[in-house]
């Protein structure tokens, strides 16, 4: 499975993120689920406390979330 590359502006920034496409999907679910954009979820995010990459830190926020089903 290849990643998706897509764009999205952060604090006025642009800046792109690769994740494959069943983390596009999962994304869009946890954004649906708790009432927001999928980029108003991605810039939550972002702005929060991490250690790694944006990618990495969306694919870890998926997997987290997915475990609290």
């Amino acid at each position: 499975m290849k990643p998706e590359k897509r764009s999205i502006s952060i604090a006025g920034h642009a800046t792109s993120v690769s994740l494959e496409p069943v983390f596009w999907d999962a994304l869009k679910d946890m954004a649906a689920a708790q009432g927001c954009s999928l980029p108003d979820l991605i810039r939550q995010l972002d702005a929060g406390s991490r250690e790694a990459s944006l990618s990495s830190t969306l694919r870890v926020a998926i997997l987290n979330w997915a475990r609290a089903d």
